[in-house]
């Protein structure tokens, strides 16, 4: 049962590169209506420490000041729960308690420990106890998915499944799995979907790919007869030890805003970004214009600053593989994604990037190369890919002109 009383500090704990076990790295403390950090004496002592992130964490003694605009340290705020893990903690709560007695400690200190990065936070400064679940199927995990969602009362076997769901971001439903070899972030339907999400994540993520993106790897599976989408985790490294743990920061920490200014995000400043502080830029410039490129022609309108992120050692910064690429349910032809691409202008159209490619170090000719590329592998691999996803003909037919190369992309 989740304690009742509210948490007025945690300890930050960290995998270090290569590492495969964590140490203390400081303390996240209350301070009024904010959360504020300060590294450790023994820390800041380590041959081997780095900064969680710079500029918003650097390596220095005593409390550190936030960023204009932040309540807690985004760096941090990147390893939280996100709607879904929020959902699954409330859940767990004998009576269903208000929304306010879930506070940013709550929701760092009761779900659980593989979370997303290499962070995770403890009680203790000392004893690193690591909240895991046991091993459970994913008959399991569905079926625990869809009582969440219907509101139904679960088994003590489902509440040990529910903690799985607790660490990860986003707003659907998903948790960890994993194999002796490689962890799994897993993605479950709905009863209440109204297409086939799964299944069109699939298609967008094996159709970027082929299209010379970078993206996470995927895979098709089936729980309780409904369709379950694995995508590989790419922030997990199995050595002969055990797992190592990747760093890692969203956009929306590297361009230092808070959630309530995600609105302010733009591809350009990420741009900027990448032109300064990020290893081979030319090349990650390259993949980011294309991968809003795809956004478009996939209508991926859902990549808002929290579904980009980059890997950080300590000194540099590097894309992580592409991730979150499904297609947003769709109405009418217009349609905008979530950040901006050039100015004010985040319309979901291809001149909109085009006219924009000069902030990715691209040529007019090289973005148009880019963009003819995509469109002639989408078109090249459509059957095939939904051949692979056993997407049904009507299935086919409602997503494509839809989500997939609408119209409204070309004008």
């Amino acid at each position: 049962m989740i304690s009742e009383s509210r948490y007025q500090e945690a300890y930050v704990w960290v995998w270090l590169p290569g590492a495969v076990q964590p140490v203390v790295a400081g303390r996240l403390a209350k301070d009024g209506n904010t959360l504020v950090f300060n590294y450790g004496k023994s820390y800041l002592e380590r041959a081997n420490s780095v900064p969680l992130y710079e500029p918003e964490l650097p390596l220095q003694s005593g409390l550190l000041p936030l960023l204009q605009g932040m309540s807690m340290p985004s760096c941090l705020r990147d390893a939280a729960p996100d709607a879904w893990g929020r959902r699954v903690l409330m859940f767990k709560r004998a009576g269903g308690k208000r929304n306010e007695d879930l506070d940013e400690l709550n929701c760092l200190l009761e779900s659980g420990s593989n979370r997303i990065g290499a962070l995770d936070f403890q009680l203790s400064p000392t004893a690193y106890q690591p909240r895991m679940s046991e091993p459970v199927t994913l008959e399991q995990l569905q079926e625990s998915t869809e009582r969440i969602v219907n509101g139904r009362p679960i088994s003590p076997e489902l509440a040990v499944a529910l903690q799985h769901g607790t660490s990860i971001g986003g707003a659907r439903p998903k948790a960890n799995i994993e194999t002796d070899d490689k962890q799994y972030v897993a993605k479950f339907s709905l009863s209440t979907d109204l297409y086939n999400i799964v299944k069109a994540e699939f298609i967008a993520m094996r159709l970027a790919h082929l299209a010379g993106l970078n993206v996470a790897p995927v895979e098709l599976k089936t729980a309780l007869n409904k369709d379950v989408l694995l995508v590989e985790r790419f922030d997990r490294v199995a050595s002969e030890a055990g797992w190592q743990r990747k760093m890692m920061v969203s956009a929306l920490t590297m361009l230092e805003l808070d959630e309530m200014l995600a609105r302010y995000a733009s591809y350009e400043d990420l741009a900027e970004i990448i032109r300064h502080r990020f290893l081979r830029p030319d090349e990650t410039l390259r993949e980011l214009f294309g991968r809003i490129v795809f956004n478009i022609l996939c209508g991926n309108t859902d990549d808002h600053a929290r579904n980009h992120a980059a890997f950080w050692d300590g000194k540099h910064l590097a894309l992580t593989p592409a991730y979150d690429i499904c297609p947003q349910s769709r109405a009418g032809n217009e349609a905008s994604q979530a950040m901006k691409i050039g100015g004010d202008n985040n319309l979901s159209q291809l001149k909109v990037c085009f006219n924009a490619a000069h902030s990715f170090m691209l040529s007019k000719k090289q973005a148009q190369e880019i963009i003819d590329h995509q469109i002639a592998q989408i078109k090249t691999n459509w059957e095939s890919v939904c051949d692979q996803a056993e997407l049904p003909r009507m299935a086919r037919q409602t997503l494509w002109g839809r989500q997939f190369m609408n119209p409204f992309v070309f004008e």
